[in-house]
């Protein structure tokens, strides 16, 4: 896919990486792709793209409840 920028000089300023980088993190943000994609999109490493988002405070979904949720089952799995 080839995305294509108006010429612009206030564009100008950005390089391709760190284009790539906001639209990752705006995508992952709307959750319109998953974390993996977006931190492929910004051609980074999951964990580096992790560390990423939370220096933005963009969180990764979780609900306390779901949280909670994955506890029991994990604490059900433990003591079968």
């Amino acid at each position: 896919m080839t995305l294509t920028l108006p010429d612009e000089p206030a564009l100008a300023m950005f390089r391709e990486d760190q284009l790539r980088l906001e639209l990752a993190c705006a995508l992952y943000a709307s959750r319109s792709i998953s974390r993996g994609l977006a931190a492929k999109l910004a051609g980074m490493e999951q964990d580096t793209f992790e560390a990423e988002l939370h220096s933005r405070c963009i969180s990764n979904g979780a609900k306390p409840s779901d949280l909670d949720a994955d506890l029991a089952v994990l604490n059900k799995l433990l003591k079968a």
